[in-house]
């Protein structure tokens, strides 16, 4: 659209128009599209000179646009640094632990190998002081022979008593091998050697080979077992070592509560292991039952009764029941124990038959 500006603003201006653009008297200059942008301006500047109010700039949403973007950063500051002070104290737990479990790792080789070094010459003790007993044995038959009834009375009292000490260091060599043994079992990485195993079959192998032991503790061994025969994927053999486990302290609870006169129990002479499979929406499980008569659980040690080294038995090394959860649990079961003071033990094994989830270091 054309316009006009006045010469005379535009010298007021500094500006020269050029010639063609000069019209008639009234001194009065045009321009062309082309400048219009540029002359537009020109009329708004020579306006404000000669005091007339230029039209106002509607800059108002531009400011506002720009004022939330700065308010936005503001406002972003501090939840940039609280997250990265948490970034940075995880950062800092997870190299902590890292570093927790390399000392772990490491102070699990240096027992495991002080064990070791510690099994072998109390072997070679138990081995000798076996031996001395048969020496001892074959002179108390010699001088029998030999020697007349005063002189063999005299001896025969040596002997006996040499006898004795040689016995009880053998009852403590075996104690504390047991003690290592039970040790390098709990404290040993556990490989899981999974195969496809019937429950029924292992129960009924481990209890056929367990009630002599049983019957001599004066307990009878019973089992109740699922009618079809349940399979899960599991170590057999680790599976019988945590069940054994259960069964050998059924016994010595048992054979102990019956010694103790002020202590109650559910008769001390019954052994219960049964078999169940359990089939939900979720879950396909096998548990196995290890039930006793004995005088149960005192309550204020049933959160103790699998720590390591807790036993409430005389002979009890504590790692039996540890070592039974240990092993479970690697095959993604769980060993729980429900008990009635002054009744009995009822300890559950709970196994998924589809097996564990294996990890690396499981494999076998």
């Amino acid at each position: 659209m054309p316009f006009t500006i006045g010469v005379e603003e535009s010298q007021e201006l500094g500006l020269a128009l050029p010639a063609q653009g000069i019209g008639d008297d009234q001194g009065v200059a045009t321009g062309s599209d082309d400048d219009h942008a540029m002359l537009g301006l020109i009329g708004h500047a020579a306006q404000y000179k000669r005091g007339t109010p230029a039209p106002a700039v509607h800059l108002r949403p531009m400011m506002w646009f720009w004022l939330g973007v700065a308010l936005g950063v503001l406002a972003c500051v501090p939840l940039v640094w609280i997250a990265s002070i948490r970034t940075a104290r995880r950062v800092r737990a997870l190299e902590s632990n890292a570093r927790a479990s390399e000392r772990l790792a490491e102070q699990g080789k240096l027992t495991g190998g002080l064990a070791h070094e510690i099994k072998n010459p109390l072997s070679t003790v138990g081995l000798n002081i076996q031996l001395i007993q048969e020496d001892l044995a074959d002179m108390a038959r010699q001088g029998a022979q030999a020697q007349g009834p005063d002189q063999l009375a005299a001896n025969g009292d040596k002997l006996a008593r040499i006898q004795r000490r040689t016995d009880a260091l053998w009852r403590e060599t075996q104690r504390l091998k047991e003690i290592l043994e039970d040790f390098l079992r709990f404290a040993g990485r556990v490989r899981l050697d999974i195969a496809a195993t019937d429950v029924n079959q292992l129960v009924d192998d481990l209890t056929g080979f367990f009630a002599p032991q049983a019957a001599a503790a004066g307990v009878r061994v019973r089992t109740k077992l699922e009618a079809q025969p349940p399979e899960i994927q599991a170590d057999a053999a680790l599976v019988k070592q945590a069940l054994l486990n259960l069964l050998l302290n059924a016994i010595q609870a048992m054979s102990q509560a019956r010694l103790d006169a002020n202590k109650p129990h559910g008769g001390c002479d019954e052994l219960i292991v049964s078999t169940q499979r359990l089939r939900e929406v979720a879950r396909d499980e096998v548990r196995i039952h290890v039930i006793d008569t004995g005088p149960g659980i005192d309550p204020k040690h049933r959160g103790e009764i699998f720590a390591p080294y807790f036993s409430t038995k005389k002979s009890g090394t504590g790692l039996g029941l540890p070592t039974s959860r240990r092993i479970i649990e690697e095959h993604g079961g769980q060993l729980d124990v429900h008990s009635e003071l002054g009744r009995g033990s009822d300890f559950v094994i709970t196994l998924p038959t589809a097996g564990p989830v294996l990890k690396p270091d499981t494999l076998g």
